[in-house]
């Protein structure tokens, strides 16, 4: 990681694509013997205990000060907590393509939450294109054409909700957490470990209530499944994003929401054999173009003022 000879950013930034591509497959095959709220909080639990292992190893402090941590509370929740829940139990209902491609608005709903947190970010005419663009990209990926049964829409409906909980959280992090001083790692540690610690009363709450989280025999395949998406996805992934970060930008970090869909798609079908509708990659890929117009991303390939 030190090196960027040995381990180039590039690299980081196709393995990271797929790793959080893949995190949709692995929910599924954890839903398999987990509750949705307990693939949220085993993955968070794993995810924890990697960043503390990542924190110790490379003598990284933790976040001081009790602003903070409340602070990081506030992302724990919406970052971690509700939308891993949401996403979770969004694929008790959906496909993961579907909830794969669903991910890929997170930059739309970040514009959104943007242009309300920050009166000095301009609603341009790109930004407002690409938004409408994405919009109906997400009525084309869910076949609006066809109807939505009510499981599926209510799927669908969570999988977004999950989406907004991400737009909301990046703006608000870089108003109150996020700072040239702050150490990214040390920040992300302390939102999966709190992020866990407030999933960890609701599944203590299922239990004594007659849901247990564990509803059938632990399989190798959930037990990896699990593993895979804490430490890699909740774990692993953030060491690789900040190596892009510093590597090439921020910028080119957050294009890796182009290719995560794809990972998606493939894992879903080669995988869990799941159906593909002709709808949902066309889909996806004009939400991905409208967050390329919202980006600023074509503004040289199509006639839209940055005014």
């Amino acid at each position: 990681m030190r090196n960027p000879r040995v381990f180039p950013w590039q690299l980081a930034f196709i393995v990271l694509g797929a790793i959080w591509g893949c995190s949709f497959l692995f929910i599924k095959l954890g839903l398999d013997t987990l509750s949705p709220i307990g693939v949220a909080f085993v993955r968070l639990a794993i995810g924890a205990a990697t960043l503390l292992a990542i924190t110790a190893a490379t003598k990284t402090p933790l976040p001081r000060g009790r602003s903070t941590w409340g602070h990081l509370s506030v992302m724990a929740l919406l970052f971690c907590s509700i939308p891993f829940t949401l996403f979770a139990w969004g694929e008790t209902q959906v496909s993961s393509i579907l909830a794969g491609i669903v991910n890929a608005t997170t930059p739309l709903t970040t514009l959104v939450a943007v242009l309300a947190a920050f009166p000095e970010e301009r609603p341009t005419r790109e930004r407002i294109v690409g938004l409408l663009v994405g919009f109906a990209g997400v009525l084309v990926v869910v076949g609006i054409w066809e109807g939505i049964g009510g499981g599926e829409l209510a799927g669908v409906l969570a999988c977004v909700g999950a989406v907004v909980c991400y737009g909301v959280v990046y703006p608000y992090s870089r108003r109150h957490v996020v700072s040239a001083k702050s150490n990214p790692i040390a920040i992300a540690t302390g939102q999966v470990v709190l992020g866990a610690l407030f999933l960890l009363p609701v599944v203590v709450g299922e239990s004594l209530l007659g849901n247990p989280v564990v509803h059938g025999p632990i399989s190798i395949a959930t037990v990896l499944a699990m593993l895979a998406l804490g430490a890699l996805g909740s774990g692993i992934a953030y060491v690789l994003s900040f190596r892009i970060v510093k590597a090439a930008g921020a910028t080119t970090a957050s294009s890796v929401t182009y290719i995560t869909p794809l990972f998606a798609v493939i894992a879903g079908v080669l995988l869990l054999a799941e159906p593909l509708n002709w709808h949902e990659p066309v889909g996806g890929l004009i939400v991905l173009l409208g967050v390329a117009i919202a980006q600023g991303r074509l503004h040289k390939l199509l006639p839209l003022s940055r005014n």
